[in-house]
């Protein structure tokens, strides 16, 4: 083996290892998030580039809005893949106010064409009961 061979050998393989590492950080990523408050609801913007309806999980929590997007990327026809299983898991969360009490029955999820995903959770009336945690809601 040459030494042009050598070299040619071990660049192919650090830029193997700095791929996936590479696709490993880019993998885990949280999602950028906005928290507003109306008279009447709370609202979490994400940014959610990308996503379709079908990869979006949006669950309400512990006071908080939880959004997980598993998104796949597409197969190209004669293109082998060079990094195997190389998906976009993004997870964010959306801490509401300690004191907001919430209807989280009544949240609602939408995810426009621009890729941003609204949540709105409207505030629970004076004088009901706590909110129930763990609530799924569609997006």
């Amino acid at each position: 083996m040459t030494i042009r061979e050598i070299g040619r050998s071990l660049g192919s393989t650090v830029l193997r290892r700095v791929g996936r590492a590479a696709s490993k950080v880019q993998e885990s990523k949280p999602l950028p998030v906005d928290v507003l408050e109306s008279g009447d609801a709370y609202l979490a913007v994400f940014d959610a580039p990308g996503a379709t309806g079908s990869d979006v999980q949006v669950r309400y929590a512990e006071g908080a809005v939880l959004v997980r997007i598993d998104r796949f990327r597409d197969f190209y026809e004669g293109f082998e893949m060079v990094f195997p299983g190389r998906g976009l898991s993004l997870d964010g969360r959306a801490e509401l106010p300690a004191d907001a009490v919430v209807n989280a029955e009544e949240a609602s999820a939408t995810l426009t064409e621009q890729g941003t995903l609204r949540v709105r959770v409207p505030k629970r009336a004076e004088g009901a009961t706590d909110e129930p945690d763990g609530e799924s809601v569609e997006a």
